[in-house]
């Protein structure tokens, strides 16, 4: 996993009146990568006794449930999946009789061919929901973790997936600032005990928002990870806006946050939602904007033009001059990454059928070449690529670069990563000397 950056809203100086309870206590906390979720730390192999316990709290959230929020029960087969060993426990049997029954549960071995994440996905005749083990220890944690993955599995069937967009703007230092200070204004917006603040805090949001003149793009990225967040915190925590500060203090350290902040924003935006318009999610289905649905509810435009006045409220200044300091940073990493997967001698492999796993917290868009995932796992027909040193995928998803040269054997090697080819499949010359490229032979 990634180490976190410095947290760009907690700095020397900074002025406590333009901070929310949420930063002031990760300011108290001393470090920013003090990890404020506490993660149970694998031991061995998963068990089973655990692991059923596990399966009764989703089962007793979701009945609780009883359907009221999506319309649909979002209980079903649920998979907790061990990365290190690709064991497997399930709540019911697969359709294809690759798991076998043990202690009123059902266990297995995950294939290579399949990647172990926090997901929903189609495996042995089943659409599961996966997550990762260990889970975490904390019950508040581990009931958001759940459901937030249990609506993905029901998610298609709602109508409520939206196609990936880049929402590189909020790579830049500008997007950055402007994404932090709607951050703060949300936190300051589910803390408040009075209306008048509540309001003063949302109208500050929006106009944040509105500012970026591109966060409708945002919307998509919203709808398709924002909304599971919200289900997560609305159904699986005892107090749900608790829980969603303590999500935003979590990923205030995300080393990027184009791909990661609708973690953030669905569950703000669902929670207030929830408050000043109870029949929103109706809606959502067709007007497809948390956003807007929101500056609908209180009758305010989205209007970004007076957001550096507003600024001055969340110590928009202090923040500038660390995300300042920031960029700085990230521009020597992303000449290192242009040095390594554009410039060198590089190993392409196009996709075909591709399963991918990465970080959402790690992605880096990389101007119109694509994103930089630091981590990533790619299952395709060609085989098993794995790196940790940092891989592009194309703009156009139509395949993932990793740098070269590489080190023959099997599996084959290169810097931060291995490449497992499946049967059939080789590395040949690829148009630029020194490149190669996944060929079927």
């Amino acid at each position: 996993m990634n180490r976190p950056a410095p947290c760009p809203s907690l700095v020397n100086g900074a002025d406590p009146r333009g901070m929310t309870r949420i930063s002031l206590l990760l300011l108290m906390m001393g470090a920013c990568g003090a990890a404020p979720l506490p993660v149970a730390r694998p031991t061995g192999p998963i068990a089973l006794d655990l692991a059923r316990r596990y399966f009764d709290e989703a089962r007793m959230a979701c009945a609780n449930d009883a359907g009221r929020l999506w319309g649909v029960s979002l209980c079903g087969p649920l998979m907790f999946a061990d990365r290190a060993t690709r064991f497997v426990v399930a709540n019911v049997p697969d359709a294809g009789g690759k798991m076998q029954p043990r202690g009123g549960v059902y266990v297995g071995t995950l294939p290579a061919d399949q990647n172990i994440a926090n997901t929903a996905f189609a495996w042995s005749g089943v659409r599961w929901t996966q997550v990762m083990w260990p889970l975490p220890d904390d019950v508040d944690a581990r009931g958001d973790t759940l459901l937030h993955e249990m609506f993905h599995r029901v998610q298609p069937g709602l109508g409520l997936e939206a196609p990936p967009t880049s929402n590189g703007h909020l790579a830049t230092m500008e997007g950055r600032i402007s994404l932090q200070l709607e951050w703060r204004a949300l936190a300051r917006a589910l803390e408040a005990h009075d209306d008048a603040t509540r309001r003063a805090a949302v109208e500050d949001a929006l106009a944040f928002r509105a500012s970026r003149h591109q966060a409708d793009r945002e919307d998509a990225l919203d709808i398709q990870e924002g909304l599971p967040a919200y289900t997560g915190v609305r159904l699986g925590a005892r107090d749900p806006a608790a829980r969603a500060l303590a999500d935003m203090a979590a990923h205030l350290v995300d080393r990027s946050f184009e791909r990661s902040f609708a973690y953030v924003t669905g569950p703000a935006y669902g929670l207030l939602l929830d408050r000043y318009d109870p029949t929103w999610r109706t809606r959502i289905r067709s007007v497809r904007s948390l956003a807007t649905l929101l500056a609908r509810a209180l009758g305010v435009s989205l209007d970004g033009s007076d957001a550096e006045q507003r600024a001055s409220r969340y110590d928009g200044a202090t923040l500038r001059v660390s995300e300042r300091d920031r960029q700085v940073r990230h521009d020597a990493e992303m000449a290192t990454y242009r040095a390594a997967l554009v410039d060198g001698p590089i190993v392409e492999l196009g996709f075909r059928a591709m399963k991918i796993q990465f970080d959402p917290d790690e992605v880096m868009s990389f101007d119109d070449l694509g994103n930089v995932y630091p981590h990533l796992r790619v299952a395709d027909e060609w085989g098993v690529l794995e790196a940790s040193n940092g891989a592009l995928v194309h703009a156009d998803w139509s395949g993932v670069v990793v740098a070269g040269p590489i080190t023959d054997g099997s599996p084959i090697r290169g810097t931060g990563w291995t490449l497992a080819l499946a049967p059939g499949f080789e590395l040949a010359p690829g148009p630029r000397h020194g490149d190669l490229m996944v060929v079927k032979k």
